[in-house]
């Protein structure tokens, strides 16, 4: 029954059901790493700033008026390589880590203060995952959908909080390609 349930859930998602999308696109040439996130009508919803000269990389995702709403920071000298994540006041909402030993495939994790893990599965080298919360997807990162070099497309459901899950990708994206 249990499986059933989260295909079909699963199947809702794949088929739009109150699934937003957006597009990641990183300027090609930009200082700091900086670059847009769209939704899928086109229009900028956050940007991404990419902080230079900063002793721990960090990344602002900031509104389309440049108020922050959130900032991803690398957490050094930690065993798992992790980035935090920090609402606009400050406060952490959840910490992205990449496993210390892959044997087989990418493994991540997204442990949010709120209590909830959400799992990463696919391959995030290649931008083709995705996240889940209790084996159901609440997020799906692909480069399929674009033909566009370094561009590619994050849809997310309904009940996830898109923030977390757009700072999450910034994350696993800045740690999966560390010289991008």
């Amino acid at each position: 029954m249990f499986d059933r349930d989260r295909r079909k859930a699963n199947r809702a998602f794949d088929h739009g059901d109150g699934v937003t999308r957006y597009r990641m696109r990183q300027k090609l040439v930009a200082i700091g790493d900086d670059y847009w996130i769209d939704n899928d009508s086109g229009e900028h919803v956050y940007r991404v700033d990419g902080k230079v000269l900063r002793a721990r990389k960090t990344f602002d995702l900031e509104d389309p008026q440049g108020h922050r709403v959130a900032t991803v920071q690398s957490r050094p000298m930690r065993i798992k390589e992790s980035m935090a994540i920090d609402d606009a006041e400050g406060h952490r909402v959840a910490v992205v880590k990449k496993a210390v030993i892959t044997p087989l495939r990418n493994r991540w994790s997204i442990d949010q203060e709120d209590g909830g893990e959400l799992s990463v599965e696919g391959n995030v080298v290649d931008h083709e995952y995705t996240i889940e919360r209790d084996g159901y997807k609440i997020a799906e990162v692909s480069k399929k959908w674009f033909r566009i070099r370094d561009t590619y497309g994050v849809s997310i459901g309904e009940g996830a909080d898109h923030t977390v899950v757009l700072a999450a990708t910034v994350a696993i994206d800045s740690m999966a390609h560390p010289g991008d």
